[in-house]
């Protein structure tokens, strides 16, 4: 999942190279932090999040067929 979630959000930005995934374990799912380049930002997440909203349900939607519970939390 961490690389899926690479793959997506080095194509959307002009930096690739800044984009880092940490995963963080929890009790109940796994936390996947993507950091990105300031300036990137605002591609990450787009027009009223909605690209963010669509990164969530991509990543949801794979960890399901899995069998564990994710979430993505962008963080700048």
């Amino acid at each position: 999942m961490k690389d899926l979630l690479l793959y997506i959000a080095r194509n959307l930005v002009d930096n690739p190279d800044a984009v880092s995934v940490t995963e963080v374990p929890g009790a109940q799912e796994l936390t996947l932090e993507l950091r990105v380049a300031p300036e990137d930002m605002g591609k990450v997440i787009g027009r009223q999040g909605r690209i963010a909203k669509e990164i969530r349900t991509v990543i949801r939607s794979y960890a399901q067929r899995t069998g564990t519970r994710v979430s993505v939390d962008i963080v700048d």
